[in-house]
């Protein structure tokens, strides 16, 4: 990922959340074919490994479940909130014209060893833990235990789980931090007036970044 200075994120909690905000990654891998790319939901547990460790379940049918061998390392993409710049935003194109657009984003790369766990506790766990967080916000939660046990049964059997130790984690923050303090305020008023849960996210940002 290119990575100006001013953008990079090192802070693993900070990267660690954004995980956790934004589960649905992207893996990247490689074959005879060329590149293939799968998107796919993660837990991450925090407290295992330097860095966290990635935890998911692809479908048998995938061919990445065959296809992973014991040196199997790619990225995993995370993205967060993302939103257009406009330059009219900036106090300084008033007074010199000298701005163009852009687009500020959040993102983070994990990298490591990718490990197809084919065992039906190892796949049930993950995935009621899975199901367990994403439901923790309904009214109603709803759990495996609801559905009927021989048909949770046979979903399992069409799944298998991915484990992926995390052996690096890149952070990109591009939130305006090569601008003026005048500018900075005229993005982060300019988002908000947009008003959509990307672009607020975004502004809250960019003011973030400049208490510190």
């Amino acid at each position: 990922m290119y990575q100006p200075k001013a953008h990079e994120e090192t802070d693993l909690q900070v990267m660690q959340d954004l995980i956790q905000a934004f589960p649905f990654g992207c893996v990247v891998t490689t074959n005879e074919h060329g590149l293939s790319a799968n998107h796919i939901p993660f837990l991450i547990d925090t407290h295992r490994g330097n860095h966290g460790t990635l935890r998911g379940h692809i479908a048998r049918a995938n061919p990445l479940s065959t296809m992973i061998a014991a040196t199997t390392e790619a990225p995993i993409i995370f993205q967060g909130p993302d939103a257009y710049i406009s330059p009219t935003w900036y106090p300084s194109k008033h007074e010199t014209g000298k701005a163009v657009p852009t687009w500020n984003y959040v993102a983070v790369h994990a990298h490591g060893l990718i490990t197809i766990k084919d065992d039906p506790v190892w796949v049930r766990q993950m995935v009621s833990d899975l199901t367990d967080l994403q439901e923790g916000t309904q009214k109603l939660p709803w759990k495996l235990s609801d559905a009927p046990e021989e048909y949770i049964d046979k979903m399992m059997t069409a799944i298998v789980g991915i484990e992926i130790p995390i052996t690096r984690l890149e952070g990109k923050w591009k939130v305006s931090q090569n601008r003026t303090e005048a500018d900075r305020l005229g993005v982060a008023a300019g988002l908000q007036s947009r008003n959509t849960e990307s672009t607020r996210a975004i502004a809250e940002l960019v003011l973030k970044s400049m208490q510190g």
